[in-house]
């Protein structure tokens, strides 16, 4: 299949380059429509309880959105001020779509003590259509925005998810003018020279419009959450060019034994193209973990995630030797010279390692595992406006509300459904379990409680009171919803459904890796020297978050908790990134492998041939997170965070230390498989071409 990719794409360059830019105008016109398709809804499990309620009295007594603003910086009892803001509110009351609009000065609790901060609160009619409550919302919004005060905000509801979407847009813009730049220069000083180096950015422009159009794709049959935006970009834009750079060293290697550029074409693909093939396979299957979790965000995550990947892919071995084939010759062969000075370093390295391999495994082990030690206090939330940069409209209301305002002012109540049924001691008990409680019968006879948590919406005395709640309705109808509810429905399914989702992972990983090496030691070494890179990642990522070490730092502060969104993608993202690096180091095992049967100095000449490249795609990879790390959203800030560090751990430590040190410790075994196994692999596995076999086996 590589081969026929890569005589069509040498054979008719143009033709491949003209459908990519056709691509390229459909991701960068088409696929921008997903920034206004974005949603908040991260925490809805289909199927679950809280989902399952909120279902339901959207049926029998569906209540619109509400959107909030708030007035400070003057006496908000002023009479000229409380004329403007009365006059306001009568005129937002006016608006077709909307339900109701408290008076702050007559409603308790929407006036500060201080005096110095009001509340607008804007109830929409339920049932309106997408586009009226859109139009309604952003009149009222607008109408609330006119008072004259030194602050005035409006946020929440579908708002919250457009100021939300509208911050990504400007994130991913910063990120792409900040990255792009460094990118190339770093590129410059690896190939040392301009034609080399813009190739990956055109691979990773590519990265960039399959990520949008991907994204548009999806948004048409689910949710596109708002997080979906930079982590899908990021990623994009970083294998691309991961890549990109292992084709154009292994291009400008093959230079060095043919004048024939498209017979360097048809080579670099044959070898770099497979492991490029597999490294693609190996990110996917990794994010097929997601999948299968019920989450909706969960697994359009997944599979927006894998669609970019692919594309990577596809134009790693497609518009790539197109290109070399039509600008190939302009580029210089990698410098010739004695072969034992290319990766001189890296060959030390693995040297040591690989003799000093008890000390090595005694030192970087346990370190690791000390790093990854707060992991074991990891606790997840669906968070508030504090994740949000403090430039946002959102944050400030939140930042205004806390100022002037009692704790737990505007704090989403649980809200309790009592079915037709439901004993009247039943109700009384549960009433009891909140001093706030309201309640109102619905048109079916059930009874709708909100119960009042202390502290935030999903907090840990929020989660405690669904518990109660639960425990205490017994065999009643009774169901749980609102925010904290889904969150602890959330926190289920994920304990659930981990032991799956990395069965699934890891079974899938080995069978690549097995397809790859025909060893079965060798995948799960693989395995166990990743999983410590990945603890130590996440132990950090709580560390900084949830804790607060060094968070002012990134311009973050401790939150007692990570985001939802954050673990399981680092985790899923993080383990496909290291089989990266780990595939582009056991190619060139393999290859040294069969060309001498040394097992040992395969080791060493295969660390030594891609330590370079690893290492400079580990650094390009952290430039990209990096960049996307500078809009300080909190929840991209602990995954760009988990992932620069899970990237750079294993690409230094875990590459360059464990994997000689492991494969010298297994010796000759690290290549064993049981005889049906390994005739299974010889009919079925990764072999390479007659030719490039007999090639390998003459140098």
């Amino acid at each position: 299949m590589l081969s026929t990719l890569a005589r069509a794409a040498t054979r008719r360059p143009l033709t491949v380059i003209a459908v990519w830019v056709l691509f390229l105008l459909l991701g960068f016109g088409l696929g921008t429509g997903v920034f206004g398709r974005l949603s908040d809804n991260v925490p809805e499990v289909p199927g679950t309880e809280s989902e399952l309620a909120s279902q339901y009295l959207d049926r029998v007594d569906p209540v619109g959105e509400t959107v909030t603003g708030v007035v400070e910086g003057v006496t908000v009892t002023d009479p000229a001020v409380r004329a403007q803001v009365e006059r306001a509110v009568a005129e937002v009351r006016a608006l077709a779509g909307v339900a109701a609009v408290p008076d702050p000065y007559t409603t308790g609790g929407l006036t500060s003590r201080d005096g110095r901060a009001l509340l607008v609160a804007v109830t929409f009619k339920g049932g309106l259509s997408d586009d009226a409550e859109e139009h309604t919302m952003d009149a009222a919004a607008d109408r609330i925005r006119q008072i004259d005060a030194p602050e005035v905000h409006v946020s929440g509801g579908p708002l919250l998810g457009e100021q939300i979407g509208g911050r990504a847009q400007e994130d991913v813009k910063r990120a792409e003018l900040i990255s792009l730049p460094v990118v190339l220069a770093l590129l410059l000083v690896v190939f040392g020279g301009l034609r080399a180096a813009a190739l990956p950015l055109v691979i990773a422009v590519s990265g960039i419009a399959g990520a949008f159009l991907a994204l548009f794709a999806f948004s048409h049959v689910t949710d596109i959450s708002v997080y979906a935006i930079q982590v899908t970009t990021m990623l994009g834009l970083g294998l691309a060019v991961d890549y990109a750079l292992l084709m154009l060293v292994r291009f400008r290697e093959e230079r060095r034994h043919t004048d024939d550029v498209v017979e360097a074409v048809h080579r670099t693909v044959a070898r770099a193209g497979r492991t490029v093939l597999f490294s693609g396979l190996t990110v996917a299957v990794s994010l097929t973990g997601l999948l299968v979790f019920p989450s909706t965000f969960l697994r359009s995550m997944g599979l927006a995630v894998a669609a970019v990947v692919v594309v990577d892919m596809l134009a790693a071995v497609t518009l790539l030797p197109a290109l070399l084939a039509r600008f190939g010759a302009r580029i210089t062969p990698a410098r010739t010279g004695p072969e034992a000075e290319e990766g001189r370093v890296f060959a030390r390295l693995a040297r040591f390692a690989a003799r000093r391999r008890i000390a090595v495994l005694a030192v970087v082990v346990p370190a690791l595992l000390v790093l990854a030690l707060p992991v074991a206090g990891l606790r997840i939330s669906i968070g508030d406006a504090q994740q949000l940069p403090k430039s946002t409209e959102a944050r400030q209301l939140y930042d205004t509300v806390d100022a002037h305002f009692p704790a737990g002012t505007g704090v989403s109540p649980v809200t309790v459904l009592l079915k037709p049924g439901t004993g009247t001691t039943t109700a009384a008990r549960i009433r009891a379990l909140s001093p706030a409680t309201t309640s109102r019968a619905l048109p079916d006879d059930s009874t709708v409680m909100s119960l009042q948590p202390s502290g935030s919406a999903d907090g840990r005395a929020a989660t405690d009171l669904v518990r109660r709640i639960r425990e205490t309705r017994g065999s009643a109808p009774v169901q749980v919803t609102g925010t904290a509810a889904r969150l602890v429905d959330f926190r289920t399914m994920l304990a659930d459904r981990a032991p799956w989702a990395a069965a699934t992972v890891l079974a899938g990983i080995f069978l690549l890796l097995f397809a790859f090496t025909g060893s079965v030691l060798i995948p799960l070494r693989t395995i166990a020297t990743t999983l410590l890179s990945l603890g130590a990642a996440l132990g950090a990522v709580v560390w900084v978050f949830q804790y607060g070490h060094l968070a002012g730092a990134l311009g973050a502060q401790g939150l007692g908790s990570l985001s939802l969104t954050a673990p399981p993608l680092i985790v899923a993202i993080a383990f496909g990134l290291a089989m990266d690096y780990e595939l582009f180091i056991l190619a060139r095992m393999r290859e040294a492998r069969q060309r001498t049967g040394d097992d040992q100095e395969a080791v060493v000449t295969g660390l030594r041939r891609s330590g370079r490249v690893v290492t400079c795609a580990a650094l390009l990879l952290a430039v990209v997170f990096g960049a996307f790390m500078t809009g300080g959203f909190s929840p991209i800030l602990q995954i760009g965070l988990g992932l620069t560090l899970a990237v750079l751990i294993d690409a230094t430590v875990v590459r360059m230390l464990l994997v000689p040190a492991t494969m010298a410790l297994l010796g000759h075994r690290a290549w064993w498989a049981p005889k049906p196994l390994r005739r299974a692999h010889d009919r079925y596995g990764l072999r390479e071409e007659p030719s490039v076999e007999r090639e390998l086996a003459s140098r």
